[in-house]
């Protein structure tokens, strides 16, 4: 069974500006790769072949930069929104004929992991007909606190005050998530996946492992500084 991901780039990046006037966020590099290549290649290893990327901002450079994927072992089509981009929801409901009747990938482009992408993968082959979304939370980091969606017994509930997890960028969606969407224009994907858990029906999973929202320049430069090959020492540090 074909399973595609959805990589949403098209974002401006506010935040990290002004390292994002010239150069979009996904393309952005730590660890010697640019952060969305970084997924097109674990996507690629854990059997993913098809992949959709959405363009907004500076497009036309990741674009350029990615082709047709096949340097990354995968086949990339592309859901070009132009300026100003369709937010999240209106980015989805935009790439659908790309994308298909059965539940995809989705991934935020500025994030970086260790998630086991062959488990994601898994399970949105062995996709209860019941269930429109499988969200990937993480402990929350120190810049948000208060955190997206409250985790019990595998699924995405809200219970009032219960302490909240955040969403890692990670999920697989289920087509008729959007059933009840606006027919065009931008709009958010969270009221959808909040209806659809009131309903039972968006399952969830905690991921305790790496992870990072590379949403400003501090945080770029730790992911930098994570990744970089260690130090050498000793004469093999000193041979010409």
């Amino acid at each position: 069974m074909t399973v595609r991901a959805f990589i949403l780039a098209a974002g401006r990046g506010e935040r990290m500006r002004p390292l994002t006037d010239e150069t979009p966020k996904p393309l952005l590099e730590a660890g010697g790769q640019a952060l969305i290549e970084h997924q097109l290649r674990g996507l690629a290893a854990a059997g993913v072949r098809e992949a959709v990327v959405n363009l907004g901002w500076l497009g036309a450079r990741i674009a350029g930069r990615l082709g047709d994927g096949s340097r990354y072992g995968l086949r990339i089509a592309y859901s070009d929104e132009g300026w100003p981009a369709l937010e999240t929801g209106g980015a989805l409901r935009r790439a659908l004929p790309l994308l298909g009747e059965r539940p995809f990938l989705l991934v935020n482009g500025d994030v970086y992991t260790d998630y086991a992408w062959p488990a994601l993968l898994a399970r949105a082959r062995d996709w209860p007909d019941a269930c429109r979304a499988h969200l990937v939370l993480v402990p929350n980091p120190a810049h948000h606190p208060r955190g997206d969606f409250t985790l019990a017994d595998g699924k995405l509930v809200e219970p009032p005050g219960a302490a909240r997890l955040t969403f890692s960028g990670l999920s697989i969606i289920d087509p008729r998530l959007l059933d009840e969407a606006p027919d065009a224009g931008a709009f958010p994907l969270a009221p959808l996946l909040r209806a659809a858990a009131r309903q039972g029906r968006v399952s969830a999973e905690l991921h305790a492992g790496l992870w990072s929202d590379v949403g400003t320049p501090e945080r770029l430069q730790a992911l930098q500084a994570l990744l970089a090959p260690p130090l050498q020492t000793g004469p093999a540090a000193h041979k010409p």
